[in-house]
């Protein structure tokens, strides 16, 4: 029973632990693609929404457009980006940036890097204040098994 109370905050930790790395990877893809100076005019393939919640969650939808260019080599590129503007319809023309190596990690947003961090960090920190008390429940758990082994005859 004593292990339920470590496994069950390990594998919280462990997914956020993964969900931080994937913030911190897409953030510099994001901004390398943004410093590269590697731009395309790129065309809104589609546009569609995902939903997620509902019941006794609030329902959350996410904007994702399909882009494709096609980079200064002549390659083709099509991509996926949540979180895009509501503004862009199929068959706009959008400025994307992209890094040579990586072309299918472009990005259609425009440089911020200012926000980029700011919302990195903030995530971040979410993630941090959640480790933090997972391992404090982890070791206050620990504590009074503890307390309790002490007790017993």
């Amino acid at each position: 029973m004593e292990a339920f109370f470590y496994v069950v905050p390990l594998l919280i930790i462990g997914i956020v632990s993964l969900a931080a790395f994937t913030v911190i990877r897409r953030a510099r893809d994001v901004s390398s693609a943004w410093s590269s100076g590697l731009t395309a005019e790129a065309r809104c393939l589609r546009t569609y929404t995902t939903t997620s919640g509902g019941g006794d969650t609030a329902v959350r939808t996410t904007l994702h457009h399909v882009y494709e260019f096609a980079t200064r080599e002549g390659r083709v590129v099509r991509f996926d980006e949540s979180g895009g503007p509501g503004t862009t319809l199929e068959g706009d023309i959008v400025t994307v940036h992209y890094v040579a190596e990586r072309p299918e990690r472009a990005t259609a947003k425009a440089p911020a890097h200012g926000k980029l961090a700011a919302g990195t960090g903030c995530l971040l920190v979410f993630f941090g204040v959640i480790i933090l008390f997972c391992l404090g429940f982890m070791g206050v758990a620990h504590a009074m098994f503890d307390f309790t082994d002490q007790l017993q005859p």
